[in-house]
C-alpha cells in the first residue's frame, strides 16, 4: 500500500510581492509549478544549490524558484522567485 505525502508550501512575503508584479500568464505557470512541489518537492530537473544543506532550484522557463525543503516537517519554503539573469545575486 502506498501512502502519498502532501507537503505544505509556504512563500516568503518577498516572493508574494514579486509575483504580484508579474504578468498573469507567468504567475499561473509559476503557481502551477509551486503547487506541484506539494506532491514532489524534488521533481526531475530540480538542482540542489551548492553550499546549502536543503536549498533547491526549480526552473520555470527563464524563471527560477528557489526553495528550502524541510523533510522532517513536510515543508517547502519558497524563498525566491527570480528571472535567471538575477537569480542568486541577493544571497
Amino acid at each position: 500500500m502506498t501512502t502519498e505525502q502532501h507537503w505544505e508550501i509556504l512563500l516568503r512575503r518577498r516572493v508574494e510581492r514579486v509575483l504580484r508584479r508579474r504578468p498573469q500568464q507567468l504567475l499561473q505557470r509559476v503557481d502551477r509549478r509551486m503547487r506541484s512541489l506539494a506532491q514532489d518537492p524534488r521533481p526531475p530537473g530540480c538542482k540542489k544549490l551548492l553550499g546549502y544543506d536543503n536549498l533547491y532550484r526549480v526552473r520555470v522557463g527563464d524563471w527560477r524558484i528557489s526553495c528550502a525543503v524541510e523533510d522532517d516537517q513536510l515543508l517547502v519554503l519558497v524563498v525566491e522567485v527570480a528571472h535567471r539573469s538575477r537569480d542568486y545575486r541577493s544571497r
